[in-house]
């Protein structure tokens, strides 16, 4: 895997959190922020797969936003 140095800059509060972290975790700092952004990352895809997802449905059933709340409601009123 190829890799690249990046100049970063945080807070100093940020940057105390990360260590706190780190330390307790055993790991570098360096590892855990590539954790972070991995996860972040993993996350972003995952939810816009879902708003794709629950788009293409909207479209196939021709739902509105109004539609989807009102559902939401009627699931949470019957639960």
């Amino acid at each position: 895997m190829a890799v690249a140095t990046l100049n970063l800059t945080l807070d100093n509060d940020i940057l105390k959190k990360i260590d706190v972290f780190a330390k307790n975790e055993s790991r570098t700092r360096s590892d855990l922020i590539y954790d972070s952004i991995q996860l972040y990352l993993e996350q972003k895809q995952k939810l816009q797969e879902l708003f794709e997802y629950g788009e293409s449905i909207s479209k196939k059933y021709n739902l509105t936003e109004e539609d989807v709340i009102n559902e939401i409601d009627d699931y949470r009123n019957n639960k």
